[in-house]
């Protein structure tokens, strides 16, 4: 006992004792439901004193075995959160080692600690998706998804489960429950575009790139969210017009236009419009001068095709010549011109501007397969043959694809505003000399 306690006991009993020598009477104690007892005052207040003394002691007393009880759970808790987090490391280090099944013990493993264990049910699922077990995939996304609502890997993993089976609404579903928890998620809005891409939603996707570009900063990205917009434009237009909305569809082109004259399937869109108004020669005269100031190729080629569909070639023809009087030193306008004249079936003709041109200025082997398949026309094999020989050595010799992409050089046989490819729009072109890398 301290020296403190021992003086507050002996100052306590020098009070008490003071006290019991000025109060001698006797009190009545009566116990409730009880018996009376007689007291004097002194015995009272330390009757009193010992029974508060008692009370609190067993305060104390609870309160410390609760602190104790408190302490051995913390302790227990701590030591099963270490355990689980050794796990989840191990599941970690794993998963980045390719090491799946090891992945999926260690798992399973903190599933049996914890089966709420929202991070672990969400790798577990990511290792079933990455083996194409979709459906054991929503099964585990699903239960960490009723486990946590809110859990954003989770939901970004029932979207890619149900983009994986090509449930595009339901991925939606998803997309829109995280944007809000998240509005500016910005890997949750390209979820959304790419699905609103696979469901031709083009009206919903041009209000989205508003809000993607409001939120991207990094420059290159931002550039390539503008061509998009672009694209999509492009896209809504070309499904007015296929059905039939000429007005809507003429009113997007013209402003892909007006945003970037250089924008080629905008210019085809429109000469298709004039064609389906049956205004011809309106849509001739509006490809003549739009590739007298774009001087794009593919623009020629959608002119050929439409002279030669209302049986005007000699028109075409004049077109190339006054073309190329003012363009003397154009390879391509003459090389086209040469194409033409092989496809009216005007052999000479054909190998007269074929042969002016110089073959080892020019990529690829179609100038010397056309020229080949020309003398053979005219019986003259040793000179195809030879023609066929270069073919070969400069590359191919069979028919070229039609048309190129520039971005990723794709090729295919018809045209198309998009490259089917790259994704990109705006980038297809016409193959002319058939040097397009297959």
């Amino acid at each position: 006992m301290g020296k403190t306690t021992t003086t507050l006991m002996l100052v306590f009993l020098g009070v008490l004792g003071a006290l019991a020598f000025d109060n001698r009477e006797m009190v009545t104690l009566k116990i409730p439901f009880g018996e009376t007892y007689e007291m004097s005052k002194v015995t009272l207040i330390l009757f009193s004193t010992i029974l508060g003394a008692f009370v609190v002691l067993i305060g104390f007393f609870i309160r410390d075995t609760k602190r104790a009880i408190d302490g051995l759970q913390e302790q227990k808790r701590s030591k099963r959160e270490a355990k689980i987090q050794a796990a989840y490391a191990k599941a970690l280090n794993a998963i980045l080692g390719h090491k799946d099944e090891e992945a999926n013990e260690a798992l399973n493993d903190i599933l049996k600690d914890d089966p709420e264990h929202v991070d672990a049910l969400v790798r577990l699922g990511d290792i079933a998706l990455g083996h194409d077990d979709t459906a054991a995939a929503m099964d585990y996304y699903r239960r960490a998804y009723a486990i946590n609502a809110k859990s954003l890997p989770a939901l970004l993993g029932l979207v890619a489960a149900h983009e994986r089976i090509h449930n595009w609404q339901g991925a939606l579903r998803h997309i829109d429950e995280i944007l809000d928890i998240d509005a500016a998620n910005l890997t949750a809005l390209y979820k959304k575009q790419a699905v609103l891409e696979r469901l031709e939603k083009w009206d919903d996707l041009l209000s989205l790139q508003k809000t993607i570009l409001k939120l991207e900063v990094h420059e290159k990205e931002k550039q390539r969210e503008e061509r998009k917009v672009l694209g999509y434009k492009y896209e809504y237009a070309r499904v007015s017009l296929e059905n039939a909305e000429l007005e809507k569809a003429e009113k997007a082109f013209r402003t892909i236009l007006r945003m970037n004259a250089s924008f080629l399937p905008a210019y085809l869109g429109l000469a298709e419009i004039l064609v389906t108004r049956g205004e011809t020669e309106e849509a001739i005269n509006f490809l003549e001068k739009s590739f007298e100031s774009l001087n794009a190729p593919i623009l020629l080629a959608r002119l050929e095709d439409l002279l030669i569909s209302v049986g005007e070639p000699g028109r075409l023809i004049r077109y190339y010549l006054s073309a190329i009087a003012q363009r003397p030193t154009d390879r391509e306008l003459k090389f086209l011109l040469g194409k033409l004249y092989a496809r009216l079936e005007m052999v000479d003709d054909a190998l007269q501007v074929l042969s002016s041109l110089d073959s080892t200025s020019l990529p690829g082997a179609e100038l010397y397969r056309l020229r080949g398949e020309l003398y053979l026309k005219r019986n003259q094999s040793l000179r195809a043959l030879d023609e066929f020989r270069a073919a070969l050595a400069a590359g191919r010799l069979e028919t070229p694809a039609a048309y190129c992409c520039s971005s990723c050089s794709a090729h295919g046989l018809e045209w198309a505003g998009r490259c089917p490819e790259c994704g990109e729009w705006n980038t297809y072109t016409l193959d002319i000399y058939g040097s397009c890398p297959r």
